[in-house]
């Protein structure tokens, strides 16, 4: 007897043992990355003033970026990045060494979690999947999106590729809204202003971030 039952295109549970840890972790990651980009900014004798001249980020936020009160979102990393001629992976998760990077979805990568540009509600968790490469200019991210009512808007340099893996996510180009599922995916020049979020409760996607 022939058997009609269709497969989903997606294996649900692998993706939840691949993802299901990111908000088990602490806040290493994110204070981490403020320290980062403290120790990039003295290295370059740039004061916190001539840093929010550089990238329009007042000098208050960049002062709790700095100290982690704010947990920087990646289009806010990838602004800092280019005003202190940093690469954005090494904000990220740090110089890498390696010519290749193979991720196990049992190894415990590098988390940090981001927040509204107030610092009021948090935005997303992520992962990085591949921080040991060399001389990287794509970031390859596991991220757990959260519901957000008022979103900020992301506008900054670089290409942007998303694919769903799990939940409903509620996409914001230009003008135009998009809902997307499990197995859809999106691909956009990131100086197009975009938001992407939680359409209710969470939603995972896989995120590479392309910083040119």
């Amino acid at each position: 007897m022939e058997n009609n039952t269709r497969k989903p295109h997606i294996n649900v549970d692998y993706f939840e043992d691949l993802t299901g840890d990111i908000d088990a972790v602490g806040q290493e990651g994110v204070e981490e990355i403020g320290q980062r980009i403290r120790t990039l900014r003295e290295s370059k004798g740039l004061s916190l003033d001539e840093l929010s001249h550089l990238t329009g980020f007042d000098e208050e936020m960049l002062s709790r970026i700095e100290s982690a009160d704010i947990q920087p979102q990646l289009g806010t990393v990838i602004k800092l990045s280019k005003a202190l001629d940093s690469a954005f992976g090494r904000l990220i998760s740090g110089r890498g060494d390696k010519l290749y990077s193979i991720t196990r979805k049992t190894e415990r990568r590098i988390v940090s979690r981001s927040t509204s540009k107030k610092g009021e509600h948090k935005a997303y968790s992520y992962k990085s999947l591949a921080p040991e490469v060399k001389g990287r200019h794509m970031e390859a991210l596991m991220v757990q999106l959260e519901e957000d009512s008022d979103p900020d808007v992301s506008v900054h340099d670089g290409e942007e590729f998303i694919y769903v893996l799990d939940g409903i996510v509620l996409l914001r180009i230009g003008d135009e809204r998009f809902d997307l599922e499990p197995g859809d995916s999106v691909y956009y020049l990131s100086t197009t202003p975009h938001v992407v979020a939680a359409k209710t409760g969470k939603a995972t996607i896989l995120a590479v971030l392309y910083d040119r």
